[in-house]
């Protein structure tokens, strides 16, 4: 196609949301993706909230049968309007057996994926990863779905070189595949419960550090130096209640599930 001035045109996002929640266990990540619209669940790990009912196969113990479960969503067109996988970060233990399982270029089986070499195996996992992604990606494209990974959280250090090094909130993910992950999502939120330091005098000039609070959880949306976080929709931190999480954040959102996706010629993912 000639590219010529009347080729020029203004477009806006319309696709459904690629969104990443992380955060420490038992803070309410897996509930509120079931608060989004009709989802179905693509569990890689045990641990369903008491409360909770899922739409799910079960759990998915290999790439393979991962793969196979976004097959069936695509191919026979399922009712669902957003699909979560729960967790990447377990779902990274089997890209990583997957990446071993095919070997190295000349097809030879790993029993771990360091025994490659060099750092080789998470080359060739980002492979792996990346067909997962597009996957995922093929249904937000052609069955109009929301995207959600739900990721465990660690605490690393960062080395800043703009200052001295310091502990951040982070994704439970190898360098490798978090990189990627990252930059595919259109939001990263952390939820962490809000905890403040109170500090107690004990006597003899010595005091503790108490730390209360914490029954409040904050959906951190943007990147600070203590975490990890991002969007694509100008959403702001705020306290995730119960139950309002999808309602509180929908309205930044494109709309989705009701609705065909545009046509390429018509959409644009925001950048």
């Amino acid at each position: 196609m000639a590219i010529t001035l009347e080729s020029l045109r203004r477009v806006r996002a319309t696709n459904p949301p690629r969104l990443l929640f992380y955060g420490p266990a038992g803070v309410g990540k897996t509930t509120l993706a079931q608060e989004f619209p009709d989802p179905i669940f693509l569990q890689t790990e045990d641990g369903t909230p008491g409360d909770v009912e899922l739409n799910t196969f079960g759990l998915l113990k290999s790439y393979g049968e991962v793969m196979e479960a976004i097959g069936v969503i695509y191919d026979q067109n399922l009712p669902f309007k957003t699909v979560v996988l729960d967790s990447m970060t377990e779902m990274q233990r089997l890209i990583f057996a997957e990446t071993c399982a095919r070997g190295d270029e000349k097809g030879n089986q790993k029993q771990n994926i360091e025994d490659f070499g060099y750092g080789k195996g998470y080359v060739y996992a980002q492979r792996v990863t990346q067909e997962l992604v597009e996957a995922l990606n093929l249904l937000r494209r052609d069955r109009n779905m929301a995207i959600i990974l739900i990721c465990h959280s660690t605490v690393e250090r960062f080395d800043d070189p703009e200052s001295v090094s310091y502990d951040r909130y982070d994704l439970d993910l190898h360098n490798k595949i978090k990189g990627m992950i990252e930059r595919d999502m259109d939001g990263i939120f952390l939820l962490k419960h809000k905890v403040s330091i109170e500090k107690e005098e004990q006597g003899f000039n010595k005091e503790r550090a108490l730390a209360k609070g914490g029954s409040q959880v904050w959906l951190h949306a943007n990147p600070k130096p203590a975490f990890v976080a991002k969007n694509r929709y100008g959403i702001k931190a705020a306290i995730y209640t119960r139950g309002k999480g999808f309602e509180m954040l929908a309205p930044s959102f494109p709309k989705f599930g009701d609705e065909p996706a545009a046509d390429d010629g018509q959409q644009a993912d925001a950048a």
